[in-house]
């Protein structure tokens, strides 16, 4: 039956997003479906947000429909499935026009929907967006490791502070630091994959950094230190290695390029790592390093109530990605993130305003059932359903959600600022399923009581806020209207909703 609903749910989306031709690549992330598309006017968005499963729709480099955690893991296979066997029967029925004709039916379409797809996409393309959006190419696939090895070191620190199980504790530790201790060598080979060169002479460029023989390497009177620049290093490496590679495909003659190219490559790159790129970056690290934990130290409450407040609409911008590098770098340094539990305060008060908007609203049962949908999600950290299902479309929920955010955040951050520092030792989780990532330096009892606390900070600023600020009259009347017989149907398990209501009429009152 699972199967059958996700097939069910996948099979729904194709023709709505424009069928298989359509269609030019499909993958996922946590709760997003990305389809990248050939002609966007095929979509019809207002029937795929009507749908039960879908949560949103989000427009950025891809075409992007919120089905939420777990569900869009089991989704993407089935749509994956149904686009091939589209194609597959499209081939088999005309099998001499088919080949001949799809190529000039999609630039006819690309031609038709070219104008206006550039014109939407030209706010979010910028080079700087861009350019956050590889680097963040680049991180992002480490992260399942990162929470892995971040969880085993926790348990490994619990397991040390009890004294139990002393012969597992060796073994534990090198599981949970030997990715760290190559971390630079993965990052250099997703930094040349990204920008175009060849992966592995990125990693082996890398590899550099961390190669303990460096030691022995004295350049200007200055000793380096394996992992000296860390994974700021490893991507200036990893980039020079990219340019240089290039550089010797279009002037190395063929008949030699197997051979010169990739040790050009990495000698000349790996000597201005050695002798250049180690000092700048380790330079580089280090402040980043300092400049948190003394902006944590002296002004954390400030700094918490800030960083907590504008979360909500850096991930909107897409600027949250400059961060990945910063979590990463304060990682590797001292085994934690001071930035993330602050950042997550965000969440908190995104969930603190849909409880609000859930019982402001009681007679509107669509938006009711899509916010009790989403809300688990919303405790474990992702937050994407509430915001493009909630908040968002709404307008002042949204503000009054970062409200929550700042509320919590300056309460970690004032904690800090009083001696008790801790952070995430990975990223990518938020919500409680941070919890099993949390270290600190005073014990994991007051860590945890302090993030805890901070959370509740959160949703309670959050749902204060949005309860009594987040509407207007005018919004409250709009959206609060229904019969009861209709509502107490929309609240019934197992019971249709219908998702565009509530949209349809939000959209109405917020442009009035």
């Amino acid at each position: 039956m699972p199967t059958d609903k996700n097939r069910a749910t996948a099979a729904a989306i194709l023709p709505l997003v424009g069928g298989p031709d359509n269609v030019t690549s499909i993958a996922h992330c946590m709760t997003r479906l990305r389809i990248a598309l050939r002609d966007r006017s095929l979509v019809d968005d207002e029937a795929l947000k009507a749908l039960p499963a879908v949560m949103g729709v989000v427009e950025d480099d891809t075409y992007q429909i919120v089905l939420g955690p777990g569900t869009v893991a089991r989704v993407t296979p089935e749509f994956e499935a149904l686009v091939e066997e589209g194609r597959s029967a499209a081939a088999a029925a005309h099998p001499h026009t088919h080949a001949h004709a799809h190529p000039v039916t999609a630039e006819e379409l690309q031609a038709q929907g070219a104008a206006l797809k550039e014109a939407r996409k030209a706010r979010n393309a910028t080079p700087f967006k861009l350019f956050l959006r590889r680097i963040a190419n680049i991180f992002v696939p480490l992260i399942p490791a990162l929470i892995g090895c971040g969880v085993i070191a926790g348990l490994n620190g619990v397991l040390t502070n009890l004294g139990w199980l002393p012969g597992l504790v060796p073994a534990l530790t090198a599981m949970a630091s030997g990715f760290m201790s190559l971390i630079a060598v993965f990052v250099g080979h997703n930094t040349a994959k990204e920008f175009g060169g060849t992966a592995v002479l990125g990693g082996a460029v890398a590899a550099i950094i961390v190669f303990p023989g460096v030691a022995k390497i004295t350049a200007f009177g200055l000793e380096l230190k394996p992992g000296q620049g860390g994974v700021l290093g490893a991507l200036a490496a990893a980039l020079l290695a990219v340019h240089v590679e290039k550089w010797c495909r279009r002037w190395v003659p063929e008949a030699l390029d197997v051979l010169v190219t990739p040790t050009l490559t990495v000698l000349v790159s790996g000597l201005v790592t050695l002798f250049g790129l180690m000092f700048i970056a380790g330079e580089a690290s280090s402040a980043i390093g300092t400049f948190a934990n003394r902006l944590l130290a002296t002004g954390g409450a400030f700094a918490g109530l800030i960083l907590g407040g504008l979360f909500l609409p850096l991930v909107m911008l897409g600027l949250h990605q400059a961060l990945i590098p910063i979590h990463t770098t304060l990682i590797e340094q001292s085994g934690y993130t001071v930035l993330l539990p602050i950042l997550a305060m965000a969440g908190a008060g995104q969930v603190g305003a849909a409880i609000a908007v859930y019982y402001k609203l009681p007679r509107n049962g669509s938006l009711r059932a899509t916010i009790k949908s989403a809300l688990p999600a919303g405790f474990l950290g992702v937050g994407e359903p509430l915001i493009y299902g909630v908040s968002l479309p709404l307008g002042r929920p949204f503000v009054t959600a970062c409200v929550g955010g700042a509320a919590g955040g300056a309460f970690v951050g004032l904690c800090n600022q009083l001696g008790v520092a801790f952070g995430s030792t990975a990223i990518g989780p938020s919500g409680w399923a941070l919890f099993p990532l949390l270290d600190g330096k005073s014990g994991m009892g007051v860590t945890i009581a302090i993030y805890a606390g901070g959370l509740t900070v959160g949703y309670l600023v959050g749902f204060a806020a949005t309860y009594f600020f987040g509407f207007t009259r005018l919004l409250c009347t709009s959206l609060n209207q229904g019969d009861e017989e209709a509502d107490m149907t929309a609240e019934e398990p197992g019971a249709p909703t219908d998702q565009a209501g509530p949209r349809a009429t939000d959209s109405a009152a917020l442009t009035r």
